[in-house]
């Protein structure tokens, strides 16, 4: 009798919980979700551009944007670990929302 109430009480947790995890994996805007589609350019972003990627608020963007004008423009994205508040979690977090290339308009007429 005991065995079969603690599994009634077992299943009845798990199908509880089970709508709210689905709820949270949907709900638009959470962290899961990239918060930006294009790719930004760190050597020609302005602050509030920069300030569009995750993790990076106000006074990062700025940091970057002081860390590009003192040492010259990125040469590639991983020297945004040299900007101090960007470690290696934040960076894999942003790597492929940015870039460092010239982005080019006339893509459309290359072979």
């Amino acid at each position: 009798m005991f065995r079969t109430s603690l599994s009634i009480a077992a299943l009845s947790a798990l199908l509880l919980a089970q709508p709210h995890v689905a709820t949270a994996q949907t709900k638009p805007g959470s962290p899961s979700q990239p918060a930006v589609a294009t790719l930004i350019n760190i050597n020609s972003a302005s602050v509030v551009d920069l300030q569009a990627l995750p993790g990076i608020g106000a006074k990062t963007a700025e940091l970057i944007v002081e860390y590009r004008q003192k040492n010259g423009p990125f040469k590639k994205i991983e020297e945004l670990m040299n900007v101090r508040g960007i470690g290696e979690k934040n960076f894999l977090n942003l790597r492929a929302q940015v870039t460092v290339a010239a982005q080019r308009a006339d893509r459309g007429n290359q072979p």
